[in-house]
């Protein structure tokens, strides 16, 4: 966000360009429900309805976000960050293609729990589009979060392959306890759309992957 990175702000254009490119691919499904998917603290787990608020403020900014138009009912909780900057790109993109759900998920929920919690999520409807949040290692530099691990690069490369490919088998596949090692937030919420994606017969775009700051970040598309 570039309220957030500041004089940095720069670096990212080519990361939301790509959010961009994505949430077209995501308008041109035609969804009835838009459930956006993201790594949650204990207090964010579960789901927030259209009209929850988040915030940036905890990030030293004012800036207030909502999930979608706000809604006759009052959401009495806030958005964990993953699903503020959801908000935030799908506020930034004028997002009207579809109502909308948040879901929070524990980033320690075990694979094949992920996967049921993913087809459950895919059958909230007739025609259901995923906006995934969260990043894959951060341990890719000596001055990342993690520091250096010499395991992250090949673990966000295989990532990457994965989430390119629209490969269902190999997301489902991803290790919990090394992804929790590399601090990868993203490997519960891959696993959600996993669940949500079997048997779709979907094809995969990977449209970037960088790791700046240390950070795997990418984006890839399932169409």
């Amino acid at each position: 966000m570039p309220d957030v990175a500041a004089g940095a702000a720069p670096e990212m254009d080519a990361a939301r360009a790509a959010c961009t490119d994505a949430l077209g691919v995501l308008a041109a499904a035609r969804p009835d429900l838009l459930v956006v998917v993201g790594p949650a603290g204990q207090s964010g787990y579960g789901t927030f309805p259209q009209g929850t608020p988040g915030s940036f403020r905890g990030f030293g900014v004012a800036v207030d976000v909502r999930l979608g138009a706000a809604a006759d009912t009052v959401s009495e909780g806030e958005l964990p960050p993953s699903l503020a900057v959801g908000a935030w790109l799908l506020e930034r993109t004028g997002w009207a293609d579809a109502p909308i759900e948040g879901l929070g998920v524990g980033e320690r929920l075990a694979p094949e729990r992920c996967t049921e919690l993913g087809r459950a999520t895919g059958a909230r409807a007739g025609r259901v589009a995923l906006l995934v949040m969260g990043d894959a290692s951060a341990c890719r530099t000596v001055k990342a979060p993690g520091y250096l691990d010499e395991r992250a690069a090949p673990f966000d490369a295989e990532v990457a392959r994965a989430l390119g490919a629209a490969d269902v088998t190999a997301v489902q596949a991803l290790d919990a306890g090394l992804a929790h090692e590399l601090k990868a937030s993203g490997r519960a919420p891959w696993q959600v759309l996993a669940g949500a994606a079997e048997g779709a017969d979907l094809s995969g775009a990977l449209l970037y992957e960088e790791a700046p700051y240390g950070v795997g970040y990418l984006v890839a598309t399932w169409s």
